[in-house]
């Protein structure tokens, strides 16, 4: 049976089994009580239960004049017309599928619990953060494979490929979901993929040997590597660790589009590229199943022709997915939503600690939350390998490089968002700016003691000596490590250190929000002292801190996936 075709009790379309519901004035799924037992498709490669022989009930239909009350509720005005959470959960998540469907392949409308068994899931290996929180920052790493499944699948990829990370992206939402990142990896891209703990099939732990100076994609597939290894390799490269992962094949490009009824994309100029068999004139296309996988897999026809023109093309088509979703022709089509349901569990893989729909959902709901105009595309800065004459990998661009992996490490936002506060935070941010607003002591005034509290080893020496030599900070001692580690660097003081905790913020860089009115405490000569507490933020000796400054590279290409794009 089809992707399509799944889900279906009998011969029913799902669409006619939205029915309404008097309490809450919306329609909803009623799935017939066999629905459980027939068509819901089982685990992967088991057929399906055969259906009890009894005949489904007639669907209801959508009236035009409001339903008689039922017993009980006469008189009851029936609510204002508003999306239901149910709803609101189909369409959100639905959203999702633009971030995934090239990297992750994930379920559209995870809702629907009878789709649990069309998701896969393998063992995280300890490499994430054990799964996203509601009130954190959230990292997913989608990641898109070239291992060849299904028919038609014979002209792409690598023969007998286990499967390389062909297309990565690191989605990046923020902690108050304002905002997000998607930050595609380039393939090529020169990594060192280091030693990956992995579950195998039969259960069984294995250390599989990192290797040095080598592509990325190779973190998958290369020697038995699987997802949680790309995952180690994206930790290593960016200092960021993800979440979780999702994993999909070019199965996920053809279904999903297809189900949605084709995604439209725009050329600026004519393609044809018998690489990757798109061919198609200048302007406006609508493109699904084969043609959609051969427009996000050409490259010699785009840009430079490389690898990094054809992530180009992909985050413009994900973008224009993106569009689609949204819209009212796939989100007022029940029949479009679990279609796109169906397929899109189907080309799933995720990691362990996000394997059921009810997680899925979970996450639907805090990317709902984000308004798209604030999601930004854009690529890790990178170069051309200098040490090949024949230019075939690239490396990090490391400045640039490093700029793009701070703002996502400390949250910051690579568009401009107006935030809205409450009085409450108004009141909490001003008194926050406040502590760097007075009078400052000289340097040589300052007393404070450095502790190492996640930073690397050393780090505490080196900015000791950093202030005493350079910033004339010669009132300042090692306390060595911290009691345990902490993100942030942050300075504690007393009310009557003010003046000295405003100084050293100068120098260091300090936001008002590392500094933290508290105690003080006895230094090696017995006077009072503040806490300098170096966190996993802190970049080197003498570098400013400051985490709101950050901001992106001038010459960094990045676009957002509310703008209509077209492929040069």
């Amino acid at each position: 049976m089809d992707a399509q075709g799944r889900g279906r009790a009998g011969d029913i379309d799902p669409a006619d089994q939205w029915v309404l519901n008097p309490d809450t004035g919306e329609y909803e799924l009623r799935l017939p009580p066999s629905a459980a037992q027939s068509p819901v498709p089982g685990p992967r490669g088991a057929a399906p239960a055969p259906a009890p022989d009894r005949e489904v009930p007639p669907q209801r239909r959508r009236r035009s004049a409001p339903e008689e009350p039922p017993p009980g509720r006469a008189g009851r005005r029936r609510p204002a017309k508003k999306k239901s959470r149910g709803k609101r959960v189909l369409l959100w998540t639905g959203g999702t599928m633009a971030f995934v469907v090239l990297a992750g392949g994930t379920a559209g409308y995870l809702y629907l619990q009878h789709l649990n068994g069309n998701i896969q899931s393998v063992a995280d290996d300890g490499a994430s953060t054990g799964g996203f929180q509601k009130d954190k920052a959230i990292n997913i790493l989608l990641i898109g494979t070239d291992k060849r499944t299904g028919s038609g699948n014979e002209g792409y990829g690598d023969t007998g490929s286990a499967g390389h990370a062909d297309t990565t992206i690191l989605l990046h939402v923020s902690k108050d979901r304002s905002n997000a990142t998607a930050l595609s990896i380039p393939r090529d891209l020169i990594v060192d993929v280091p030693d990956c703990p992995t579950t195998q099939e039969d259960g069984t732990k294995k250390v599989i040997p990192g290797s040095s100076g080598v592509r990325f994609n190779t973190s998958l597939g290369q020697g038995g590597r699987t997802p949680s290894c790309t995952m180690r390799t994206v930790t290593e490269l960016t200092g960021v660790t993800p979440d979780n992962f999702m994993v999909a094949d070019f199965n996920a490009v053809k279904t999903l589009t297809s189900a949605v009824g084709g995604v439209e994309v725009c050329l600026a100029k004519d393609i044809d590229d018998p690489d990757s068999h798109l061919k198609l004139p200048a302007g406006e296309h609508t493109v699904e199943g084969e043609e959609a996988l051969a427009f996000v897999r050409t490259r010699h026809s785009v840009g430079f022709g490389g690898d990094l023109s054809r992530i180009e093309i992909q985050q413009q088509f994900l973008s224009a997915l993106m569009r689609k979703l949204k819209s009212n022709d796939t989100l007022t089509s029940p029949s479009k939503m679990l279609k796109l349901a169906e397929a899109g569990t189907e080309a799933l893989t995720v990691d362990s600690k996000l394997d059921s729909i009810g997680k899925l959902k979970d996450l639907g709901l805090e990317l709902g939350k984000l308004n798209t105009k604030n999601l930004t595309f854009t690529t890790v800065p990178v170069i051309d390998n200098p040490a090949e004459k024949v230019k075939a990998t690239v490396v990090l661009k490391e400045g640039p490089a490093q700029q793009v992996f701070d703002m996502m490490l400390n949250d910051v936002s690579f568009t401009e968002v107006k935030k809205k506060e409450s009085e409450k935070e108004k009141k909490e941010a001003a008194a926050v700016a406040a502590r760097l607003k007075g009078e400052q002591s000289e340097p040589s005034e300052v007393r404070v003691r450095v502790m190492n509290g996640g930073a690397p080893a050393g780090s505490a020496q080196q900015e000791l000596s950093y202030l005493q030599t350079d910033a004339g900070v010669t009132k300042s001692e090692n306390a060595g490590n911290a009691p345990a580690e902490v993100a942030k660097t942050t300075l504690e003081y007393a009310p009557d250190q003010a003046d000295q905790a405003r100084a050293l913020a100068e120098i260091l860089g300090l936001s008002g929000a590392a500094m933290k009115p508290g105690e003080s405490v006895t230094n090696s000569q017995g006077l009072p002292t503040m806490t300098l507490t170096l966190g996993k933020d802190f970049k080197g000796a003498g570098v400013k801190l400051d985490a709101a400054s950050a901001k992106a590279p001038e010459d960094l290409q990045k676009s957002t996936a509310d703008k209509v794009e077209c492929a040069k």
